[in-house]
């Protein structure tokens, strides 16, 4: 039986680690630098459908396909499991996406998760390493489900070479292969170099 100074402990670490994400979420939606870069670790890596990089390239990059794509958006979060270990946590975040679009039809929504390892360093919980996975999503039709490009929000704007990259990468799975059974989680750096590629290493946060 855990002691009170045991169980305490466990939940303030589960409450900064929500308030982590909750940072995340709220800095996206406010295109607020500071408070999504207090989300991660400085050498985290995030992989996030079309895009693989680190925290800074991350933020040009969202803040860059936010302000192009969408008048406003909100990114809510729902279900959380939170796997704590220590200093180190694995969690699963469920996610829902809506945007007011500047073309085309005027609302997208859809839904995922986040895949997260969180660290405690220095006292300070923030994610160590994220895949992002798109679950659901309002489209006019029913997609390949091998498809991982299909349910991204701007994904008629997706070149040949954008989805090939997109479905190169993991995807979700109803079973042990999902991303969030993964200990540790990990981004691949093998994917990373290929995003590079794929954009071209000096042009890292384009608009895509």
């Amino acid at each position: 039986m855990p002691t009170v100074e045991q169980m305490v402990t466990d939940l303030w670490d589960r409450e900064q680690i929500r308030q982590c994400l909750h940072r995340y979420a709220r800095g996206v939606d406010r295109f607020d630098r500071d408070l999504i870069r207090s989300a991660f670790h400085d050498d985290a890596l995030d992989e996030h459908g079309k895009f693989v990089g680190t925290r800074d390239e991350f933020v040009d990059w969202a803040l860059n396909m936010h302000e192009t794509a969408q008048q406003s958006h909100q990114h809510c979060l729902l279900n959380h499991w939170c796997d704590l270990d220590g200093d180190t946590a694995h969690t699963e975040t469920y996610f829902m996406f809506t945007a007011m679009n500047r073309a085309g039809k005027p609302l997208t929504i859809g839904g995922g998760r986040y895949i997260d390892r969180l660290e405690k360093r220095d006292g300070i919980w923030r994610i160590a390493a994220r895949v992002t996975l798109r679950d659901w999503s309002d489209l006019d039709h029913i997609p390949d489900a091998t498809d991982l490009s299909a349910m991204t929000s701007t994904a008629a704007s997706l070149s040949a070479e954008e989805r090939a990259f997109m479905n190169a990468g993991r995807g979700p799975a109803r079973g042990p292969d999902d991303p969030s059974y993964d200990r540790p989680l990990t981004v691949d750096p093998a994917r990373r170099a290929a995003y590079r590629a794929l954009i071209g290493a000096d042009d890292i946060s384009r608009k895509d």
